[in-house]
């Protein structure tokens, strides 16, 4: 009688998933307006310093430190210089009227706010408080040196990012070209939203949810999706699916039928038109996770399959496809991080596998845990902040410090 092996651990399965996800090295040139969260593909270097010359930070007045010994100093103000216009030099006795984001005028070394100026008429005002040299004056440079690495190939791209490359004067970017993820479900119980009414449905039948978080995390994770729709349970189907999905894409991407049944064809077609690498991890919810390779005429094309219940195929999604593709695309950083919250519950039913359970961060900045955890109960990712990665055979007391990965970090 054979037995099987025993299941792959998550930290045994991600290095060897990741190891396959060589990077694509495909790129473009895309407007900085349009590359919110892409991937980087080269190194940002300034052509320039920001700001380029020492500017005032506030608006008030420019001054020089050796006019102003006592507070009470009157000044002559003798310019007015709005941000975009260049000023005079300043001499002996004289004030510059400076407004934020102006440039300096040579001889001012300090820049006083104009709550702490009284205004005496006649183009003549007094400087209420000995100002301090380099006050409120931001220097050239400050933010951005010349010939500086700024954002580094491999990042992908926030909102601050793109302002950040706008103030390089820099109106497009190279960067990653989109991963090409063809996406199908597999199940004859499933059924399209919109397709049968509720009260229509046959026993047994049921909506396909997956398919709708699926394709809306693959283009958030920088993919351009191809929805094959809903595949039979019959194998020379998946097998005819795969292959032609496999000629034009860089993953496919399944849900469903990954378990061992007699009715879960994904193994054998795999199997029969590629190889499989990964089946099965020790992980709760998603054991039954596949990943492996379709071949065609001329290249190949990867493949992950994910479970059926909802939960398991949304959160295996974001634990092992998420940083896959993050990684064909060349980024840097594709593994979410984790912080250390305390746990407002009991769990004291640990599984034998490494599980990762649905909470809520509450108003005492504790964590709630979701009263049913079952792999289909997709409520649970709806209520949720997010997860916590609980160790295998490790039970959680009120109080204890758990390890709690956000969604919001997933960029969900």
């Amino acid at each position: 009688m054979s037995t099987r092996p025993p299941l792959l651990s998550l930290d045994e399965a991600l290095p060897l998933l990741l190891e396959r996800a060589l990077p694509l090295h495909a790129i473009e040139s895309l407007s900085t307006f349009d590359a919110h969260a892409r991937v980087l593909a080269q190194d940002l270097i300034s052509q320039l310093q920001v700001p380029p010359l020492d500017s005032s930070s506030m608006d008030g007045y420019a001054v020089r430190c050796a006019d102003v010994k006592q507070a009470g100093a009157v000044l002559q103000v003798t310019q007015r210089i709005p941000a975009g216009s260049q000023g005079t030099p300043l001499h002996e006795g004289q004030a510059a009227r400076i407004f934020t984001g102006a440039p300096i005028p040579s001889g001012a070394d300090a820049v006083v706010m104009q709550e702490d100026v009284k205004d005496l008429g006649d183009g003549q005002v007094a400087i209420n408080i000995v100002p301090q040299k380099n006050q409120l004056i931001r220097k050239s440079g400050e933010d951005i040196q010349h010939d500086a690495l700024v954002l580094k190939k491999g990042r992908r791209l926030t909102p601050a990012d793109l302002g950040l490359a706008a103030s390089l004067g820099l109106a497009q970017l190279q960067v990653a070209k989109p991963v090409r993820v063809a996406l199908l479900s597999t199940g004859n119980e499933l059924v399209t939203p919109g397709d049968i009414a509720p009260d229509q449905m046959l026993p047994g039948a049921i909506y396909n949810s997956n398919r709708f978080f699926l394709k809306i995390l693959l283009e958030k994770t920088g993919c351009v999706v191809t929805d094959l729709g809903i595949v039979p349970d019959q194998l020379e189907a998946t097998k005819k699916n795969l292959l032609e999905a496999s000629r034009n894409h860089d993953l496919i991407l399944t849900s469903g039928g990954v378990s061992v049944g007699e009715e879960d064809h994904i193994k054998p077609a795999v199997t029969a038109l590629g190889e499989l690498h990964l089946w099965s991890l020790a992980i709760k919810p998603g054991k039954p996770f596949a990943m492996g390779h379709i071949n065609n005429e001329s290249t190949q094309a990867h493949f992950m399959g994910l479970p059926g219940n909802p939960v398991s195929s949304f959160i295996t999604f974001l634990l092992l496809v998420r940083p896959f593709l993050l990684k064909l695309q060349g980024a840097s950083y594709v593994l979410p991080l984790s912080l250390p919250l305390r746990a407002d519950f009991d769990w004291l039913r640990p599984d034998r596998r490494r599980e990762f359970l649905r909470v809520k961060i509450n108003a005492a900045r504790g964590l709630d845990l979701f009263e049913n955890q079952s792999s289909g109960v997709l409520t649970s990712v709806s209520w949720a902040d997010g997860v916590i990665d609980v160790p295998a055979g490790h039970a959680i007391h009120k109080g204890d410090s758990v390890s709690f990965i956000s969604f919001a970090h997933w960029h969900l």
